[in-house]
């Protein structure tokens, strides 16, 4: 397959700076959601660049570092546990995207967005389903964001060892729930999410 056919075509229709975007963590009881951008350097292709999720860890953990030292301009960004409680997981990874595209030190002209709902960047963009499948760009935005989600839940765990999010990064394990059960959320526990598990009253 073409790795840069979407990008190819944003070429040909004048674009110049064409990033890629998509997000990790939306499914998890805790933690923040992530999200990255990231403008590779046009048909340049990364060895072994794929969807993160077909991945191991190890080895986004290695494409991680050659991304950042390929593209052009990248920028993770983040939206707090609180602010998915506050304005919901959707519009959450929607702000999430927005800060990393914000971020960027090149301004893109073109966002291609995994997934098919359309966030508010400020720039032109097109949505791809399955895009970390199909665009070289939207897979090195998976990685970037999908291992800067993981490292940060391994640090959270040190401060929440209880909970062992280092094993399970916050998704809604048998061990997470059972955890849960027994000690109760903690600060970075997404209180909308828990309703299911904890029951009614999980606000207070």
């Amino acid at each position: 397959m073409d790795w840069f056919a979407y990008e190819t075509m944003a070429q040909e229709k004048g674009y110049s700076a064409v990033c890629g975007i998509d997000e990790a963590g939306r499914g998890p009881l805790a933690g923040p959601v992530f999200a990255a951008a990231v403008i590779l350097p046009y048909g340049k292709m990364i060895e072994g660049l794929n969807d993160s999720k077909k991945l191991s860890e190890k080895k986004r953990e290695a494409l991680f570092e050659i991304i950042k030292e390929t593209a052009v301009s990248y920028s993770v960004g983040f939206a707090t546990e609180t602010e998915i409680d506050e304005i919901n997981i959707l519009q959450a990874t929607f702000l999430a995207m927005k800060r990393a595209c914000d971020g960027l030190a090149v301004r893109p002209d073109l966002a291609l967005v995994d997934g098919n709902r359309m966030p508010r960047l400020g720039v032109a963009a097109h949505t791809i389903i399955k895009g970390d499948a199909l665009s070289a760009s939207i897979a090195a935005a998976s990685i970037l964001a999908k291992v800067s989600r993981d490292r940060l839940m391994v640090e959270i765990d040190q401060i929440y060892p209880q909970y062992q999010f280092a094993k399970h990064k916050g998704y809604g394990t048998a061990l997470h729930t059972e955890l849960l059960k027994e000690y109760g959320p903690c600060p970075i526990h997404r209180k909308t999410f828990l309703k299911k598990i904890l029951g009614v009253g999980v606000h207070e």
